[in-house]
């Protein structure tokens, strides 16, 4: 872990990231790519130590109430955080001037801040996304070894869903030849379904590789699937998109499964929603017109 110091906090599409690296260890993490251009080692937690003083200034200076977002490019439930509490910290200013919240984890540790997700969520709004990949508890160690397992997140997902509080599912990556299966799409479906999930996000089975991530990911291969990255070569070469052979399959049962249980499936749909906050009136106003 080291310090920096930012010369700002939010993205011109409103999105937050306090940390830059991760230590999940998921196989396949696209913020590994050197487009990135990150100068240090992935694991090594980059702190922006004026990162709460900058987005106090933000949120003050913003002359309209909208959705601030984090976890695009790093998870920020990492450990670094447990010990650090700037996400919670973090909570702590949108509630007070009144912003909503969208976050997307693997980690069943954003309970600890359940708490504040149902202040933000009653005064303005909060959404969390959960990454569910593997229905196999196993399979998951392999490929996301150093955060909750499925069985973990989709308990935290109960949990939201009894607090209140809206989630969205992202189902994907989904790995060739590895957990692109009928059962496992289908395992992970039923979970969204019990966590009455209001929309998945899914751009078809498969994933994308390049520069940086591809190395690691060959090397993981290597590791935990003997064989496997030579049949990724021979299959798919150095293709950005690789796009799994059971893929219509697995997308018409996906697409078929959201339109029975009542499941946003349409990405832009499920972007609006996200980025949407419509302000609520405060209570007194409202007991006006009770």
């Amino acid at each position: 872990m080291h310090f920096v110091k930012a010369k700002g906090i939010l993205s011109a599409k409103n999105g937050l990231n306090l940390y830059r690296g991760c230590t999940h260890g998921c196989i396949y993490c696209d913020s590994r790519s050197t487009c990135y251009n990150m100068d240090h080692d992935f694991e090594d937690i980059e702190v922006k130590e004026n990162a709460l003083e900058l987005l106090d200034s933000a949120l003050k200076r913003k002359r309209k109430k909208c959705m601030i977002g984090t976890g695009s490019m790093t998870d920020p439930y990492i450990p670094a955080e447990l010990k650090l509490g700037n996400v919670r910290k973090a909570l702590s200013l949108l509630h007070q001037y009144g912003f909503g919240f969208t976050v997307i984890t693997k980690s069943a540790s954003i309970l600890r801040d359940l708490d504040l997700l149902q202040k933000i969520n009653s005064k303005a709004k909060c959404v969390v996304q959960m990454t569910l990949t593997t229905h196999d508890e196993q399979l998951c160690k392999k490929l996301e070894p150093n955060v909750s397992t499925t069985a973990e997140r989709f308990a935290a997902l109960l949990r939201l869903r009894d607090a209140g509080i809206p989630t969205v599912v992202w189902l994907c990556p989904i790995l060739p030849f590895i957990n692109d299966t009928e059962e496992n799409i289908a395992g992970i479906l039923n979970y969204c379904t019990e966590a009455k999930a209001r929309g998945i996000i899914c751009f078809g089975m498969g994933l994308t590789l390049r520069d940086g991530n591809r190395q690691y990911f060959y090397s993981q291969l290597d590791r935990h699937f003997p064989g496997m990255k030579e049949k990724y070569m021979r299959t798919y070469g150095t293709q950005y998109i690789l796009g799994s052979p059971n893929g219509k399959h697995l997308m018409d049962l996906f697409h078929r499964h959201c339109e029975q249980h009542g499941i946003m499936h349409d990405p832009a749909q499920i972007f609006e929603y996200l980025s949407t906050l419509d302000e609520k009136q405060p209570r007194e106003q409202l007991s006006l017109w009770g």
